[in-house]
């Protein structure tokens, strides 16, 4: 898949544009459906599949205070949505003078001048322009004027209820790792540098940890424990994860992820990890001692192991 970004470094090619609008946070089985959609089209016209995506979330820009946690960053989606059949993707800088645009400036300096579009693909509640006052009516009105075609992807449901980034955020506030992987059709991931830790002795106390440096734009699951596969250089190993504030030690700590990784023994300082998370094993809590930490350290290991067998 071609990244692109900017779109002034988009080249036209000798072929109609088929083309995705929408954030796509997560890509989740409603995002998926709609570039399914896209790439079944674009392939059987013989056009290009592609994505224009406003980065950062257009919120983050307008209203910083009100903007979502982001579900993946930006290079992980690219690398699904490329996975799905995406040809091209457009990653584009949004601003305040962009934010003013009506929704047919939108369209017109976008969609027609600078993309020249054969076929959009929006999801059912898309809105653009201005204060979001443009819908997949009024999208599908100026196809009509601009000449072309819009395709509105109805919604997808799970146990009745509409999947959303949204209803993905509130899974993983919850802890609910499981309900957060059925609307997203795989394992919420989070990935991150490893770096230095307290250097508490997790490593003499028979658990050393890879403490993970992480974007804080991104909406981690609950603290707690919980179960996980982490990958390192396209190897999976089975992990017990921690994410808290480490009571036990401290009164007050910001929220960090620790990982423990099983049958590993490597220096992976520097190094960029993956944590798939699979279940949550129990909430966090303070010990009474150290020796009560470990034991119970020792049950959450072999409780992970038993879990990760299973998608190891």
């Amino acid at each position: 898949m071609e990244l692109v970004r900017e779109i002034e470094n988009f080249k036209k090619k000798d072929c109609d544009l088929y083309l995705a609008l929408g954030n796509f946070d997560g890509v989740h089985l409603g995002h998926q459906k709609l570039i399914q959609e896209l790439v079944k089209k674009a392939k059987a016209s013989q056009g290009l599949a592609a994505a224009f995506i406003f980065e950062p979330h257009p919120t983050k820009i307008i209203n910083p205070e009100k903007a979502p946690k982001i579900l993946i960053n930006p290079e992980y989606k690219a690398e699904l949505l490329g996975k799905m059949g995406l040809d091209t993707l457009i990653y584009n800088s949004f601003s305040l003078a962009i934010s003013k645009w009506s929704p047919e400036e939108f369209v017109e300096r976008i969609l027609v001048d600078r993309l020249g579009v054969k076929e959009v693909f929006v999801g059912f509640n898309y809105s653009f322009g201005h204060k979001g006052a443009g819908n997949p009516e009024l999208l599908k009105q100026l196809g009509k004027k601009y000449n072309f075609a819009v395709n509105i992807i109805s919604p997808v449901t799970l146990d009745g209820e509409v999947i959303s980034s949204s209803l993905v955020r509130s899974a993983l506030d919850a802890g609910d790792i499981e309900y957060a992987s059925r609307l997203l059709g795989y394992c919420p991931t989070v990935g991150g540098i490893v770096v230095s830790g307290e250097k508490r002795g997790g490593a003499k106390m028979g658990f050393p940890t890879a403490n993970l440096e992480f974007n804080s734009d991104l909406n981690i699951p609950a603290t707690g424990v919980y179960a996980a596969r982490v990958w390192i250089d396209e190897v999976s190993y089975k992990a017990v994860i921690n994410i808290g504030r480490k009571p036990t030690f401290h009164e007050v700590y910001p929220v960090s992820i620790e990982a423990h990784l099983m049958n590993f023994t490597e220096n992976i300082y520097g190094k960029y990890i993956k944590i798939d998370f699979l279940q949550k094993i129990r909430d966090e809590r303070k010990f009474n001692s150290l020796e009560e930490l470990v034991e119970q350290i020792k049950i959450d290991c072999n409780t992970a192991d038993s879990i990760a067998s299973q998608y190891c």
